[in-house]
């Protein structure tokens, strides 16, 4: 038995089969119990980019369903193949029902989502449709500025939400507490200990030493686009078969992820991708050229920072690294 990911309109499920000894069949009946959707309306998708299931396929194992498989199911209502033919009314008939009184209008009750509000519906202005049919849209997932965009953006991509943003602190801290020959005073430019202490603050940056650390932790080439420039920063290139994608817009990051359709929850987002996919590469760059032509990117040589430490004005990135070097000081803010 493996375990196999349901994204469906209730939100996600793991069940678990057997692609040695189940078929299409079994697998609809597991999924009905999971879902309530009677195996005659599920539409179901799997694999990268999303595509059908195959109804006359023999065992899961030759579709193949795999360890770890992401099956999208939604609902669609079954039509019957042999529709009876209305019977023609006579005009005497139609007359009466047309005259007939009719009953007022009662509103029925509204149906709260079964959606966590955190899984509603992406509506993103911000998507680039992939070549090819039912391809999907890569979109930009905003999260917020808050001095944790980097880890928001990380626990997005691989914890599903920004939930776990705080605890990929942790992960960070421990890694370098771990590899002190890595992490060393002069790698991290100051005190490992203080260095550990400052990165699990709320209100510290991350960068370039915590995407590495992502990367290796997740086993997940982690690909930075930064928009102003259009450079794309690969962390573990070259280590790890998946990516995902970051965007990074000079004190701020974002996440790039693949929905299935122009507008549809969160949970159904595809958010790491084979290495060998070039086309969300492509679809990446567009998307981070889309951003620069909105200058959806901050100046570094320019802004103007402030200490949340000492509250010292400071002019661009330069001269918050001096400030850092100088005081130790790494809570910054922006005018």
């Amino acid at each position: 038995m493996i375990p196999v990911r349901l994204r469906h309109p209730r939100g996600v499920t793991t069940i678990e089969v057997d692609p040695e000894t189940q078929g299409v069949r079994d697998l609809k009946v597991l999924i009905f119990s999971s879902t309530e959707i009677p195996p005659s309306e599920q539409e179901i998708k799997f694999g990268y980019p999303p595509k059908p299931l195959p109804e006359t396929a023999g065992r899961l194992a030759s579709i193949p369903i795999t360890r770890g498989e992401q099956l999208i199911v939604t609902a669609v209502p079954h039509v019957s193949r042999s529709p009876k033919r209305p019977r023609r009314l006579s005009v005497k008939e139609l007359d009466a029902e047309l005259s007939a009184p009719k009953p007022p209008h009662a509103p029925g009750p509204v149906a709260e989502s079964p959606l966590a509000p955190s899984d509603m519906p992406l509506e993103a202005a911000d998507s680039i449709a992939l070549p090819g049919r039912d391809a999907g849209f890569l979109q930009l997932r905003v999260v917020p500025d808050d001095n944790s965009c980097l880890f928001s953006a990380v626990s997005v991509v691989f914890e599903g939400d920004i939930e776990a943003a705080q605890k990929l602190r942790k992960v960070v801290a421990d890694a370098i507490r771990a590899d002190p020959d890595t992490y060393s005073d002069a790698m991290l430019g100051r005190a490992r200990d203080e260095y550990i202490a400052k990165i699990l603050e709320r209100n510290t940056w991350g960068g370039a030493i915590e995407l590495s650390i992502f990367a290796k932790h997740y086993k997940t080439e982690i690909a930075s686009f930064d928009v102003a420039s259009g450079r794309c920063d690969r962390f573990g290139e070259g280590e790890h078969d998946q990516r995902c994608l970051l965007v990074y817009s000079g004190i701020h990051y974002d996440a790039m992820t693949l929905s299935p359709m122009e507008v549809a929850p969160t949970s159904f987002h595809t958010t790491v991708f084979p290495v060998t996919d070039t086309a969300v590469m492509d679809a990446a760059r567009k998307m981070v050229d889309k951003l620069k032509g909105r200058k959806y990117y901050t100046d570094t040589a320019n802004f103007d920072l402030k200490c949340n430490v000492c509250g010292i004005g400071l002019k661009g990135e330069k001269s918050a690294t001096a400030h850092a070097i100088e005081t130790g000081h790494v809570n910054f803010g922006e005018y």
